[in-house]
């Protein structure tokens, strides 16, 4: 994915080339200017932004021309978003045909990375993405480099990088030496992390009478910081030692996308597509449960946050007949391994024990209990 592949204009020119090597975006394929040269326009085969998911096209060289061939003089200026914007306009293309076109190519980006790359919520950044820039540059007609080199400095991506909001943290700083995590996020093209707002997360853990952690529920209450918000990254990860990794079930108000596990880590990440796309200030609740692998007794469970959340309540509910003879909270700071705070909490009639904990900031917060 990362290695740059030679471009092949005979199998990617959407913008069509002549047979003297002009291309109909009145260039040579050196980039210099060409005189009288005209671009053949694509016919458009849906609306922009959005996939037409198993619908059969012709590869992108075979596509029809327009009725009215117009000349495709892109003329990159101001900001990468707005240029690409522009062109892709100009093109008539929507992005499933542009995905699709350089799927050809080897190179793999989602409609909704396209779709983010043209509004100026994200930009291209890896060796893969710089790649289809170039790849870009060839089906709407810019001159070489000339959408690339209006890339600006690297920007904060994915659910774990640094964010716009102050007092997040990168994956390595939340899962230190886990970077199949990252690896994960990466794979799944993970939405950035100000997207959505954190207001409440109440987790839920159940363990039962042969002192087993076997279940967790997990509501969240998020608000979208931008427009256009549909889905979320989750991370579960079983204790140490446990066979298999934790299954996620049970979802409301949401469905249940794209599911990456790593068996051998206890590691499941999962996407999550929310009910609707979110608008800006808009907030909405969703649920799952989470059935979670063990080969003996759990004595502790806590949450890893990346991000500051306004309130997060931890309950652990324990059956009835096995009630464990001591409680505590921990706090963590982020990435390390000793406690800087424990609180001994009380284990009431209902056999259960909670944590509140209002302004969470970015680190760890749990409970572990011992049974005798």
């Amino acid at each position: 994915m990362g290695s740059q592949l030679p471009q092949n204009a005979a199998r990617l020119r959407l913008v069509g080339q002549q047979a003297d090597g002009t291309r109909t975006d009145g260039t040579r394929a050196d980039g210099t200017p060409a005189a009288d040269t005209t671009a053949t326009e694509l016919p458009p085969a849906g609306q922009p932004g959005t996939a037409a998911a198993g619908a059969a096209e012709r590869p992108a060289a075979e596509a029809p021309a327009a009725a009215h061939p117009q000349v495709a003089r892109i003329n990159p200026a101001g900001s990468f978003d707005e240029a690409l914007n522009a062109a892709i306009e100009a093109s008539g293309l929507s992005l499933d045909r542009i995905r699709a076109a350089l799927a050809d190519r080897g190179v793999r980006v989602s409609v909704t990375t396209l779709s983010y790359w043209r509004r100026g919520r994200s930009q291209p950044e890896r060796a893969a993405s710089l790649h289809a820039v170039h790849l870009l540059e060839e089906l709407l007609g810019f001159p070489h480099d000339g959408l690339s080199a209006l890339l600006g400095p690297p920007r904060p991506r994915g659910r774990w990088a640094t964010a716009p909001t102050t007092g997040s943290l990168r994956i390595e700083d939340v899962w230190p030496g886990q970077q199949q995590i990252a690896d994960v996020f990466t794979e799944l093209d993970a939405p950035p992390v100000g997207e959505l707002e954190r207001l409440s997360i109440h987790d839920a853990y159940y363990v039962d009478a042969e002192h087993r952690g076997h279940l967790l529920r997990m509501r969240q209450v998020v608000r979208a910081t931008v427009s256009g918000v549909a889905r979320c990254l989750v991370v579960h990860k079983a204790d140490e030692g446990a066979t298999g990794c934790p299954e996620i079930t049970s979802v409301r108000h949401a469905r249940l996308g794209r599911v990456r596990r790593r068996p051998e880590n206890g590691l499941v990440v999962a996407e999550l597509m929310l009910d609707r796309p979110l608008g800006l200030g808009d907030s909405t609740v969703f649920e799952y449960e989470v059935e979670i692998p063990s080969d003996g007794p759990t004595t502790v469970y806590g949450r890893r946050f990346a991000v500051p959340v306004r309130e997060y309540v931890l309950q652990v509910h324990f059956d009835p007949a096995a009630v464990p003879a001591h409680c505590e909270r921990y706090d963590r700071s982020p990435g390390e391994e000793v406690d800087r705070r424990r609180e001994q909490l009380w284990i009431g009639a209902s056999a259960s024990a909670h944590v509140l904990s209002p302004d969470q900031q970015p680190g760890e917060v749990g409970i572990r209990w011992e049974w005798e």
